[in-house]
C-alpha cells in the first residue's frame, strides 16, 4: 500500500473500529487492491464479508468511475418487524395491485430518522459504532408500542406518529445525527417534523378511497419489534429511474452494454429523446458500465432495490411472535375477520353493491385502421393512396399529421365494425351503454357498430379517456393529440357531449409502466359498472384495444393481471375486433366469462396487385 493511503487511512482511531471490519480491510488490501477501491467496495456491499467485496471489485473491474472519490448516501430508518410488517407488505402487495405503483412503493414500510447524507468510505464503520452507542442509551425508553394514527388526503395515506413517542424517537435521531456528524466528519440531518409511516404517496385521487379502505384492515396496535436500520445507496443515481434485468443480453455493437438476468440498470428519463425506438441507455449497477439495451428486456423496479443494508439495531422491548399460521386470523376488522387472502376480504368491501339485476360486460378490438403515414404529402395534405384508405377525414383545429399517431379506421374497418353490429341485432342483443377509448379509430369502430344496431340515434358513445392502450406501446413516446369531443360531435360522431370521465384525459402518463397500466385499467372498469345501472340484460359494450380484453375482463372475473412477459404475445394474437363477455352473477356476487354473443369474422391478406405484373409483362 502507497504511504498517502497508509496515512489517510491511519488517521481512522483504533479504538473507533470495528475488528471485523479492520480484518475485512487488511485481507483485501493483502489481495494486492489499492486502499481506496478496497474501502469503496466493502461500503458499496455493507461491509459484511470479504466474499462480498471481492465479488463486487471483480465485477466492476471495467467500472470508469472504480477510482472517482464519490462517497455513498446512508438513511437512518426505523422500520416494523413481526406482525405489524406482515401486515403492511400485505397492504403494499394488494395496494399495487388495485391502484397500481405509488411513490410508497419504491421503497418499504419505514419511518424515516435521517434524511440522507454522505459520509466518506473509510468512515462509514464510525457510523457503526455509534449507531451501536446510541441505541445502548435509548434501549430502556424506548416505548414498547409506538402510536399510530391513520391520516388521509388526496396525494398522501399514512401513519402519523402519536407525539409522546414520536419525541423519543426524535430525540434519538438527534443523538446519533450529532454524534456522527462529530465522529465521521458528515453533516446528518435528523427528521424533526411529522413522524411518518407511509402508505401510500402520490397516487391518483380516485383511488383514494379504495386505499383507505385497504389501510383499515392494518391494525395499528399490533404487537411489533422496531429496528433503527442503516441504508446506503449510490449517489449518482438518486433521479434516475431503476429497471431489473429479465433476459441476458450480449451485446451486438460496441456502445451496447451487456446485461445478466437479475442486473438493475439505473437510467436517467432525461437522455432518452434521442435513443432509438425500443431502446434505453443506462448504467449497470452490477458491473458499473455505461451503454445502450433493448428496453423490452427490463421491467421497472423499485428505488430500493438497489439499497445496500449495512447495520441495525433491534430494540428489544416485546416479547418474540409465533410464526404466523396460514389459517391464522389478521385482523379483525369490524366484527369480521380478515384472512391473509387480501384479495378474497378486498373484494367483498369492494364488492359491486348496486347492481341489482344481471349484466354483461362485452369488451371489443377496434376494426382495422388505417397507416396514414403513406397518404401525407410533404405539405401535410391527404390523399387516398388506395381504396382501403377512407375517401376523406374528419375535420380537425389542428395538424393533418396527428393523424398518423391517431389513425382512422380503414374502409374494411368501417365494414367490418357495422357487419358486427348487425349480427349482434341479429341475435337480439341489447346494448345499454356504449364507452370507447378516445383513440378515433375506436369511436369510429362504436359508430359503426351501434349503425349496425340501429341504435344511432338512441345511444351516444360516452369517451372514456381511461380505456386507451397501455401508453408505452406508443410509437410516438408520449399521449396522441385526439380529436376533442366537440370535434367529434361537429364531425357527425355519436359522442355524449355531457359525459364527464373519472379519468381525465391529462391523467393519462406517457411510458406508464405495466403496473400503472393494469392499475388504470381495473380503476376504470369498475367506474364503468358503478356509472351503469342494470336495464334488464342490457349490455356495456366497451370498444377498445387489443390489450383491453384482457386488462378490463381478468379484474371483473378476480383473476390477476398476466405477467407482464407474455402479455404482448397474447395481445398480438387478438384480432380486429376480436371480442370477450363477461355475464354478472348477482346471486354469487361475481362475473363469469361466456362465450360472446356472436361469432367474429375471419379475412385474408390482401397483397397490393399490379396489373403490369403478369398482364402485360412477363
Amino acid at each position: 500500500m502507497a504511504v498517502a493511503e497508509t496515512q489517510l487511512y491511519a488517521k481512522v482511531s483504533n479504538k473507533h473500529r470495528s475488528k471485523s471490519t479492520s480484518v475485512l480491510l487488511e485481507s483485501l488490501l493483502a489481495k494486492g487492491f489499492p486502499a481506496h477501491i478496497a474501502q469503496k467496495a466493502l461500503a458499496a456491499t455493507g461491509q459484511k464479508s470479504i466474499e462480498d467485496a471481492t465479488k463486487w471489485l471483480h465485477s466492476h473491474c471495467n467500472d470508469p468511475s472504480l477510482d472517482d472519490p464519490i462517497p455513498q448516501e446512508y438513511a437512518l430508518y426505523l422500520c416494523p418487524i413481526g406482525r405489524l410488517h406482515n401486515h403492511l407488505q400485505e397492504f403494499w402487495k394488494e395496494s399495487k395491485r388495485q391502484c397500481g405503483k405509488n411513490r410508497a412503493h419504491e421503497t418499504f414500510p419505514h419511518i424515516t430518522l435521517c434524511d440522507f447524507f454522505t459520509c466518506e468510505d473509510q468512515k462509514v464503520e464510525l457510523l457503526y459504532d455509534t449507531l451501536k452507542r446510541v441505541g445502548d442509551s435509548f434501549l430502556q425508553c424506548f416505548p414498547p408500542s409506538i402510536s399510530l394514527a391513520l391520516h388521509s388526503s388526496t396525494s398522501y395515506l399514512g401513519f402519523f406518529i402519536g407525539d409522546g413517542h414520536a419525541n423519543i424517537l426524535k430525540e434519538f435521531a438527534l443523538a446519533f445525527s450529532s454524534e456522527a456528524s462529530a465522529l465521521a466528519d458528515c453533516h446528518v440531518k435528523p427528521c424533526l417534523k411529522q413522524l411518518h409511516l407511509t402508505l401510500a404517496h402520490k397516487f391518483y385521487p380516485h383511488h383514494q378511497k379504495t386505499l383507505e379502505q385497504l389501510a383499515k384492515c392494518i391494525n395499528p396496535e399490533e404487537t411489533c419489534q422496531w429496528v433503527a436500520t442503516l441504508y446506503s445507496r449510490d449517489m449518482r443515481f438518486v433521479h434516475y429511474q431503476t429497471l431489473r434485468v429479465l433476459f441476458q443480453y450480449k451485446p451486438q455493437n460496441i456502445d451496447e452494454l451487456l446485461i445478466n438476468v437479475g442486473d438493475f440498470i439505473y437510467v436517467d428519463p432525461t437522455q432518452q429523446s434521442n435513443v432509438s425506438e425500443g431502446w434505453v441507455i443506462g448504467t449497470s449497477h452490477q458491473t458499473g458500465c455505461r451503454g445502450f439495451l433493448p428496453e423490452n428486456y427490463t421491467e421497472r423496479a423499485n428505488e430500493s432495490d438497489t439499497w445496500v443494508k449495512h447495520r441495525e439495531y433491534v430494540f428489544v422491548t416485546a416479547p418474540r411472535f409465533s410464526t404466523q399460521t396460514e389459517n391464522e386470523p389478521i385482523v379483525r376488522l369490524n366484527a369480521e375477520i380478515c384472512n391473509p387472502s387480501w384479495s378474497g376480504s378486498v373484494t367483498n368491501v369492494l364488492s359491486l353493491q348496486n347492481v341489482t339485476l344481471r349484466r354483461g360486460v362485452l369488451v371489443m378490438h377496434h376494426g382495422g385502421k388505417s397507416w396514414l403515414q403513406q397518404c401525407l404529402t410533404a405539405d401535410g395534405k391527404y390523399y387516398r393512396a388506395d381504396l382501403n384508405f377512407p375517401s376523406t377525414l374528419p375535420k380537425r383545429k389542428d395538424s393533418m399529421k396527428h393523424f398518423e399517431y391517431d389513425p382512422p379506421l380503414s374502409c374494411c374497418g368501417i365494414f367490418q365494425s357495422r357487419l358486427i353490429g348487425e349480427a349482434l341485432l341479429d341475435q337480439e342483443v341489447t346494448v345499454s351503454y356504449m364507452y370507447s377509448s378516445p383513440a378515433l379509430r375506436c369511436i369510429q369502430t362504436a359508430q359503426h357498430i351501434l349503425q349496425g344496431l340501429k341504435l344511432g340515434q338512441k345511444i351516444k358513445i360516452r369517451v372514456e379517456p381511461g380505456l386507451f392502450e397501455w401508453t408505452k406501446w406508443e410509437a410516438n413516446k408520449g399521449i396522441p393529440n385526439f380529436m376533442t369531443v366537440t370535434e367529434l360531435a361537429e364531425a357527425s360522431y355519436q359522442v355524449d357531449t355531457s359525459y364527464r370521465s373519472n379519468f381525465p384525459l391529462s391523467s393519462l402518463m406517457p411510458s406508464e409502466s405495466y403496473e400503472e397500466y393494469i392499475s388504470r385499467s381495473s380503476a376504470v372498469i369498475k367506474q364503468i359498472i358503478a356509472a351503469c345501472p342494470s336495464k334488464g340484460k342490457g349490455i356495456i359494450l366497451i370498444v377498445g384495444h387489443g390489450s383491453s380484453l384482457a386488462s378490463f375482463t381478468r379484474p371483473l372475473i378476480g383473476l390477476p393481471a398476466r405477467d407482464s412477459n407474455n402479455f404482448a404475445q397474447v395481445v398480438r394474437k387478438i384480432p380486429s375486433l376480436g371480442m370477450c363477455f363477461c355475464e354478472e352473477l348477482k346471486e354469487e356476487n361475481k362475473w363469469q366469462m361466456v362465450n360472446p354473443p356472436v361469432k367474429t369474422l375471419t379475412h385474408g391478406a390482401n397483397a397490393a396487385f399490379n396489373w403490369r405484373n403478369g398482364i402485360v409483362e412477363d
